[in-house]
């Protein structure tokens, strides 16, 4: 299993990525959307904080994507999945015909965390930035 772990740490990069970067473009795009979704959330600086996501998703997800400051993108990652999860599906909040699927998706966020974690502890693999910078 050994000679399968940097292929299968690229796969996971690939995975995760996928998640942030079309997400991040999505928001860039339809910016106005997305201050919109923040500002019924009640979060203040919608604008602050749209583009915060935009430079978090878009930016730091390519970060993972090419195994770029691999460990320090996947830490922000989580801190943002997790904040997202807490602000955008608290479950524990909405009335309860829209629970189960805030909570799914709360779910989802911690489970992506978890994933990030392990790249934030165990780096990026062979293919890899950090690999062919000596990291």
């Amino acid at each position: 299993m050994s000679s399968l772990q940097n292929p299968i740490a690229l796969i996971g990069r690939l995975l995760l990525a996928y998640l942030f970067i079309p997400a991040g473009i999505g928001k860039l795009t339809g910016f106005a959307g997305t201050v919109g979704y923040i500002t019924s959330k009640g979060l203040p600086m919608p604008e602050v904080a749209a583009g915060l996501a935009i430079v978090v998703e878009l930016g730091v997800g390519l970060m993972l994507l090419v195994g770029f400051q691999t460990r320090w993108a996947a830490l922000v990652l989580t801190l943002f999945t997790l904040a997202a999860g807490f602000f955008f599906h608290n479950y524990w909040a909405v009335p309860a015909d829209q629970a189960m699927v805030q909570q799914l998706m709360f779910n989802k966020n911690v489970a992506i965390a978890g994933g990030l974690l392990a790249f934030a502890a165990f780096g990026a693999g062979a293919f890899s930035l950090d690999a062919k910078r000596g990291r």
